[in-house]
Order: C-alpha cells, then structure tokens, then sequence
C-alpha cells in the first residue's frame, strides 16, 4: 500500500489551506501536529523539511522520479498539489495565469496583511504595557485587511470564485483569511459577494471535513494563564534560543 502524503499542521488559516486542498483532492495523507505554541517548528527534524520554521509542511513519498520530497510554503504546496489534481489547477494558459494571479495576491497580500491585523488586534493586547502604543499599528493593518477583502468583494462581482467560473486552488488559499474577519471586528455584511462567496465555499463537504483537522489542539491565546501567553508569544514572535542554536550548528557543520 502506497504511503500516504507527510502533512505538518497546525489548525491555523495557512495550516486549512492545505487540509482544504487534500480533503478536496482526496489525496491519503497523515497529519503531523505541529505545536507552534510549544516550538515544535524550531526542532531541527521538522525544519529538515520547512527551514524557515513555519508550518504548512508536506512530505510526499512518491515525488518526482517516485523520491520523496518535502515541500514548504503553503502557495508552493498547493500548486505542488494542483498539478496533480488539475480540476483545481487548469492546464489551460490562460485559466492557469489568472488562478496563479490570486494564488500570489493571497501570499503577498491578504495573507500577511491579515495575519498582521490578527496579531495588533488578538496578540499584542496581552502583550504590550500601555495598549494606546500599538493603537496606530492596530489601524493600519485593520484598514489594509479591509481593503483588500473591499479587493474580494469586487471580484466576485461578476463571477462564482477568484479566478472565474470554477474553484481553484486560489479558493482554497483565499477562504480561510477571509472567513475569520468577522472574528477580528471585520463583519462580511458590507460585503455581499464576499460573505456569500464564504459561506459557499464553507458548506463544501471537504472544507467542513478539513476544519476539522486537529480542531481538538486549538486555544484561543485571550484564555490562556499569563505564563501560557508569555511562553506562546515567544514562540510565536520571538527568536528563540531553539532556532539560534540550530542556525549555529548548521553553520559550524559547514
């Protein structure tokens, strides 16, 4: 029997991007919890296969030339995947061009944008003495975040999903930064084709199925003791005593 795909996970919007993408697919996979809280990403067997300490992670068995392969960054996996599946990755030029227009928008754009609101408006709360120093911070990302959901919005004007008439691996990169606004004080209202296009893409029997991946590990940070935040934020944000002392071996090995 074939050994499934190797997929190093946590539940987080990058970490469904690529739950959407097998469940979708319909590819075997084994779910590899990545502890982002704990540092799990910082252990040099996982960065072995993601050097820059980040999950998503898959490592296929059967990769090109039937070798294995490891693969990093959630926009490079999902064109991985597609090109295997291309139901969601045309090989069409022209359909390609414009799924891949979006796929790049969600990795430069939305992605970090809304990651950056998600921090100044979850995170650093808890994390900063005087909250009124990060009020200028909190704004900006909070207005770029809107604006580019205002970018979705008129997109979707004129057509079922991102890149036209068909879902799309752009779909599955976009849906989950835009499904959690509402959760950072961004309510969907004001954007009709958006939040229909959210709860359309929500309904599919693979996202239900890939939300609830390893559903059971999350926490929400504003529940956590003041010793969890504090041990979380410096895994999360900080440079860790773990990912200096692997950069230092690697370098010393050289």
């Amino acid at each position: 029997m074939a050994r499934p795909i190797e997929f190093y996970f946590w539940p987080t919007p990058n970490g469904w991007k690529i739950s959407i993408a097998l469940e979708e697919m319909k590819l075997k996979y084994e779910m590899k919890p990545v502890t982002i809280g704990k540092g799990d990403q910082f252990k040099p067997e996982f960065m072995e296969i993601s050097p820059n300490n980040r999950m998503p992670a898959i490592v296929d068995p059967r990769g090109p030339g039937g070798k294995p392969i490891s693969i990093f960054e959630s926009g490079a996996i999902l064109q991985y995947l597609g090109r295997q599946k291309t139901k969601f990755y045309p090989r069409d030029g022209r359909k390609r061009v414009e799924v891949e227009k979006w796929l790049f928008w969600q990795m430069g754009g939305l992605g970090p944008m809304a990651g950056q609101h998600s921090h100044f408006f979850s995170y650093a709360p808890r994390l900063v003495d005087q909250p009124g120093a990060i009020e200028y911070s909190v704004k900006r990302y909070a207005n770029e975040y809107n604006r580019l959901l205002g970018v979705m919005e008129r997109r979707l004007a004129d057509r079922a999903f991102i890149a036209g008439d068909f879902y799309s691996v752009a779909d599955m990169a976009a849906w989950p930064w835009a499904r959690v606004a509402p959760n950072m004080n961004q309510p969907l209202d004001g954007f009709p084709k958006l939040k229909d296009w959210v709860e359309r893409i929500g309904a599919r029997k693979a996202v239900v199925k890939a939300l609830a991946v390893g559903a059971e590990f999350r926490r929400n940070f504003k529940t956590l003791s003041k010793e969890e935040a504090a041990e979380t934020a410096r895994n999360l944000f900080g440079q860790t005593a773990a990912s200096v002392e692997s950069a230092t071996k690697t370098a010393s090995s050289t």
